[in-house]
């Protein structure tokens, strides 16, 4: 089956927090496969305001599937599809956002911002190389995510404030919180749409949880080396991680590049 579009996470996938920068490899890798016409796709968790101030930033990518699937973008970064949250959904979040008891990042489109910063906070922001969010209130324009600073041992209290929510974890302090039924891969699915490719024309590189569904998905589902336990046991391949040419490694195991 010929591959027609490539999906990549950023944290640890694309760019090293290690490095503080995207290898060489994998820029080389992703303009070789372009040159093939492969369709070559972000997939994060980021709002594209973050791939843009990241070492990231200047990569010409080909699409974004921002903010877990919330917001889908073409090669110009033109909306092809948005989900902002609506409803009871909003409204238990900025509760929860408003009452302070945990930390909670509301993101926009073009701005995130904090209810506090506690040492949850700097911890998780420090593992992606990320500066501190404002504290701010919210500004009442749309919001399309939001993340939730808690350990794993008291996720499920937040599951139980959060009845409308997908809840899924990115590094040991804070979780991405999206509305029912969203995800990467229903991001990636309105961009295969457009583009009309099927899944199965695909393959995914990711290192993390919220990564897992959009790996079972693609054609050809890659774990790179430095992923998780459970991402590497559900991937079709298990590549060498982000700072070992993982994706140009995979690449050349796959015939997609020379």
């Amino acid at each position: 089956m010929q591959i027609k579009a490539a999906f990549f996470d950023i944290d640890g996938t694309l760019l090293s927090h290690k490095l503080k920068a995207v290898p060489q490899s994998a820029l080389d890798t992703i303009e070789q496969m372009q040159k093939k016409g492969i369709l070559c796709v972000a997939a994060t968790g980021r709002s594209i305001m973050e791939f843009d101030r990241l070492p990231t930033r200047g990569i010409r990518m080909d699409g974004y599937i921002a903010l877990n699937g919330q917001l889908v973008l073409d090669q110009n970064q033109e909306i092809l599809s948005a989900h902002p949250l609506e409803d009871s959904a909003r409204n238990h979040l900025l509760k929860l956002f408003n009452e302070k008891d945990i930390p909670v990042l509301l993101i926009e489109k073009d701005r995130l911002y904090i209810n506090k910063i506690d040492d949850q906070v700097r911890a998780a922001n420090k593992a992606v190389s990320t500066p501190l969010p404002p504290v701010d209130s919210w500004s009442g324009n749309p919001v399309y995510s939001a993340i939730g600073y808690i350990p794993k041992e008291k996720e499920e209290e937040l599951h139980a404030l959060l009845p409308e929510f997908t809840i899924t974890r990115w590094c040991d302090q804070a979780v991405d919180l999206l509305r029912k039924g969203g995800s990467k891969q229903a991001g990636i699915e309105e961009f295969l749409k457009f583009h009309t490719i099927r899944p199965e024309e695909t393959i995914a590189f990711g290192d993390g949880e919220n990564d897992l569904e959009m790996l079972q998905h693609a054609g050809i589902g890659v774990a790179m080396g430095n992923a998780k336990a459970i991402i590497k046991e559900k991937a079709d391949y298990v590549t060498e991680d982000v700072e070992h040419d993982g994706i140009q490694k995979a690449a050349l195991h796959f015939g997609l590049i020379d």
